[in-house]
């Protein structure tokens, strides 16, 4: 079975000293608070779709890849295998919340994501 690339990205600001990191309220309530992300498409580079991703699901522009973070392969609940690009990211210029309809798909069409913001990061060190 091939696996199915993903691309996640933790988009970072600082506010008032604090890091913060992007995240959002899925429509569906057991999708839950989510980061960015989103599949990459075959033959493409994982950083071109992380980019990508993070344009269609947020409608913010100009992120800055900061640093590849890990990979991984992973089992869906359905079976699936996802090798899994992570990525830190920044934006500038951002607003401390929004709601977006993802572009990108016909999957997509009709979705709302609510409540974009940022939640305070914890340091790990």
């Amino acid at each position: 079975m091939t696996p199915v690339k993903k691309a996640y990205g933790y988009v970072t600001r600082i506010k008032e000293g604090q890091i913060q990191v992007l995240v959002f309220q899925h429509p569906i309530s057991e999708a839950g608070i989510q980061i960015p992300k989103g599949t990459v498409e075959p033959v493409k580079d994982p950083q071109d779709a992380v980019l990508r991703e993070m344009e269609e699901e947020t409608g913010l522009r100009d992120f800055h890849i900061e640093q590849w973070l890990a990979e991984d392969l992973w089992k869906n609940d359905d079976g699936a295998i996802h090798h899994r690009f992570f990525y830190k990211l920044s934006v500038s210029n951002v607003e401390d919340g929004w709601d977006h309809e993802p572009t990108g798909g016909e999957k997509r069409r009709g979705l709302r994501f609510i409540s974009f913001g940022f939640l305070r990061a914890m340091r790990l060190n």
